[in-house]
């Protein structure tokens, strides 16, 4: 056990959640870190404190509550917070993410307590190096940055998107390892247009409509020139940016600084992950399905570009890959003849030609049901944020020619959510291969209990992370989370058993990451980003960025005064 030498007054260490172990100091670290007398009497072990912790947990009613108790936790102990979580992982994911984080980031301005990672306030422009630069942490590893513009599918929820960063860095340190002590949640605060939090008194954030256009790119640029400089090395995820936004920034600023977009790689590769493990129950090929994408945005082509890439890995031409992909979005299906495409949805526009001799409902767009009637697809996935969406009629025109309709409802929360699972197998009979955007309850139908997989974006960032931080990568590759999604298919325990999830429990998450971490160096070294080492070495610097919550041992620095 790590033994850590402190030069703070007792109230700093007990108000420092990094350091605050309790009622768990010792006899001694009391005596030399003079903390007597500022706590109970007893000297409880770290499972004490987690059994009592959590039947405290357990007396919450609702899920709100939940969260709040477990966010002044990690305030107060954030390595109890990370042992309570790791140790009742299923039931708390849901808490301190989705979909119980839409909810916080709906009602921040509330529900705001203590600080935690920095504001970047487009009227504190000019002062944007200063607050990085003033930032007490020496080291951080890994940023998660948003704008809060289009938050899961409840779209622009202005300062309140703070609460996603936050969550997703515990799920960093949860299931990468990540150190909770070099992460940074960053809110890029450039104003709402959502009139409701204009007119909230309450509001938290900085109360005028969103700044767009040159203003919003230098403040951006100004964000990521003064991160460069403070933290050189540091991994920094886009997270819950508009279309308008989202994919420039990434393709701005990928080569600039080691970083990623998690709603489009992220989202893409673990839905790629369950296609590809749907796809060998099946006993099909990826490169054979024919894929429907109800949702033309980053998310949605994200999610489509990836599986043409991995097609093409499996031998397909891009024209080949391309020709498997049918994208509806709100103007129907995208096809030549559609006026107000972005240049990404061009490149999946079918020809128009194709589709005269098809039989439609209107003459206005191509629905959904068209297609599905027309195109015969076997992979229906929905990124829309349109609850029920996936209609009785649709599905069940979908298995009628295919034996197991591989049905992905992806959009968040709950309630955005395009279908139901119990729906779903109950119009297919059971036999549909179902992943969720949310998580939902295990579904009894006829007799057997089919798990239901969650296509959550914590099976791959935090691997793909904890590679890059293991191996100081400069930049991360669509080759990365491809490989990271064939690892998760790999692990998947529907292969093994019908009625079993796409994706493995969540206590074995920490275990799939390392395996990704390794993939990831492997693939860095293999592309010439970084050193090459061995295969021991690989796994020992990926070993070594695992960080576990343990409470380390504490005595008092000597000082000149002592």
């Amino acid at each position: 056990m790590k033994l850590i030498e402190l030069l703070l007054e007792a109230e700093e260490i007990l108000n420092n959640p990094l350091l605050n172990k309790g009622t768990a100091f010792t006899a001694e670290e009391r005596d030399s870190l003079r903390l007597h007398g500022l706590l109970p009497f007893h000297v409880s072990t770290i499972e004490q404190q987690v059994q009592r912790r959590y039947e405290n947990f357990k007396e919450r009613q609702d899920n709100l509550s939940k969260y709040i108790f477990l966010s002044a936790l990690q305030n107060r102990n954030e390595i109890l917070f990370y042992r309570l979580i790791y140790e009742h992982v299923t039931e708390m994911l849901p808490l301190i993410y989705t979909p119980t984080v839409g909810d916080v980031s709906l009602h921040y301005s509330i529900l705001y307590r203590q600080h935690r990672g920095i504001y970047l306030s487009y009227p504190l422009e000019d002062k944007i190096g200063d607050i990085i630069w003033n930032l007490p942490n020496e080291e951080i590893d890994v940023i998660v940055v948003t704008d809060g513009e289009r938050v899961l599918g409840l779209g622009d929820v202005g300062v309140g998107g703070m609460a996603i960063p936050q969550g997703k860095l515990a799920l960093y340190t949860l299931f990468g390892g990540i150190h909770p002590g070099k992460v940074l949640p960053v809110m890029l605060d450039v104003g709402t247009n959502n009139q409701k939090l204009l007119n909230d008194p309450l509001y938290l954030g900085w109360k005028h409509p969103r700044i767009t256009g040159d203003e919003y790119d230098a403040f951006v640029d100004a964000f990521i020139k003064h991160i460069k400089k403070r933290f050189p090395n540091v991994l920094l995820q886009w997270e819950d940016f508009a279309k308008p936004h989202a994919r420039p920034l990434l393709e701005k600023y990928r080569d600039q600084i080691c970083s990623f977009n998690d709603d489009i790689q992220g989202t893409a590769a673990v839905a790629l992950a369950a296609i590809i493990s749907a796809v060998k129950l099946a006993k099909s090929k990826l490169k054979e399905q024919k894929i429907v994408m109800f949702g033309g945005g980053s998310a949605g082509l994200g999610i489509a570009g990836m599986i043409v890439e991995a097609m093409k890995m499996e031998g397909c031409s891009e024209k080949e890959a391309l020709g498997n992909f049918y994208i509806i979005d709100i103007g129907g299906l995208i096809h030549t003849e559609l006026h107000g495409m972005d240049p990404d949805q061009k490149r999946f526009a079918r020809e128009y030609e194709e589709l005269k001799d098809w039989k439609k409902s209107s003459q206005d767009k191509v629905t959904l049901l068209d297609v599905v009637k027309n195109a015969k697809p076997t992979v229906l996935i929905g990124v829309s944020a349109q609850p029920n969406l996936f209609t009785e009629d649709v599905v069940r025109e979908m298995a009628s020619y295919t034996e197991h309709p591989i049905i992905f409802p992806l959009s968040n929360p709950t309630s955005r959510s395009e279908a139901t699972p119990e729906n779903l197998l109950r119009w297919t009979d059971g036999k549909a291969i179902i992943a969720t955007g949310s998580p939902f309850a295990p579904v009894e139908y006829n007799g057997k209990t089919h798990a239901i997989a969650q296509c959550n974006n914590v099976y791959i960032f935090p691997g793909v992370g904890l590679g890059i931080v293991s191996c100081q990568s400069p930049k991360v590759t669509d080759k990365m989370f491809i490989k990271a999604a064939d690892i998760l298919s790999d692990n998947a325990p529907m292969l093994k058993d019908p009625t079993a999830s796409l994706f493995p429990s969540l206590e074995q998450l920490r275990s799939v990451s390392r395996q990704i971490a390794v993939a990831v160096c492997h693939i860095a070294q293999e592309d010439g980003l970084v050193p090459k080492s061995t295969e021991v070495e690989i796994e020992a610097k990926v070993e070594s960025h695992m960080w576990l919550p343990d409470y380390p041992i504490y005595c008092r620095k000597k000082s000149s005064s002592d």
